[in-house]
């Protein structure tokens, strides 16, 4: 009889112990966008341009230290050139490239998040120009002690030519010599984000 009742308290423990469980949800952060960073870099044969774009919003979905998910806005009309070059500047904004007066924006959605801590892999889908196309990236998230998340992201590797961007491609422009601009783009993330 004895043994019946401890089985039945160790029963309602584990039941109500998962239901406990069942019930802990995601903590939905707002990123701080004045406090974010986008930077990008892109390289061609005779040379590289980096700079900055800024973002307009997002959230990231934090279970204790873990990030289970999130979206982010980019404002692509942002665009900026670290030499003040306004005329790549133009050129980025134009139809050639991101099409800004068109696409003012991009997004990406985190779809999956593997690892923890420092050793993430990130993976989502990235929208530009209206062309969504998956990606995944190493990165990494810190819980701080004031209560934010602080999420980087240094090298995300982007390949323009799959969100139709092909000007200066050596892909689809064989002749174009040591005009040539590389397909792929680099993208480095820092966000900080709050309750």
């Amino acid at each position: 009889m004895k043994s019946k009742v401890n089985s039945i308290f160790a029963l309602i423990a584990i039941v109500g112990l998962s239901a406990f469980t069942a019930a802990v949800k995601p903590v939905t952060y707002t990123v701080d966008a004045a406090k974010s960073t986008i930077t990008w870099a892109a390289k061609k044969v005779t040379g590289a341009h980096n700079g900055t774009v800024s973002l307009k919003s997002g959230t990231l979905s934090v279970d204790g230290k873990s990030v289970k998910g999130g979206s982010f806005v980019i404002d692509m009309t942002t665009i900026k050139d670290a030499d003040g070059s306004a005329k790549l500047e133009g050129h980025l904004k134009a139809d050639d490239f991101f099409g800004t007066e068109k696409f003012p924006t991009s997004t990406f959605v985190i779809t999956k998040v593997a690892g923890v801590g420092s050793k993430l892999l990130v993976t989502g889908n990235l929208t530009l120009k209206g062309i969504t196309k998956p990606l995944t990236f190493p990165a990494s998230v810190t819980v701080n002690a004031d209560g934010t998340v602080s999420a980087l992201a240094g090298k995300i590797i982007v390949d323009r030519t799959k969100y139709d961007i092909k000007y200066g491609s050596k892909s689809f422009f064989d002749t174009i010599g040591d005009k040539a601009i590389d397909d792929n783009f680099e993208i480095g993330v820092k966000l900080v984000a709050a309750q």
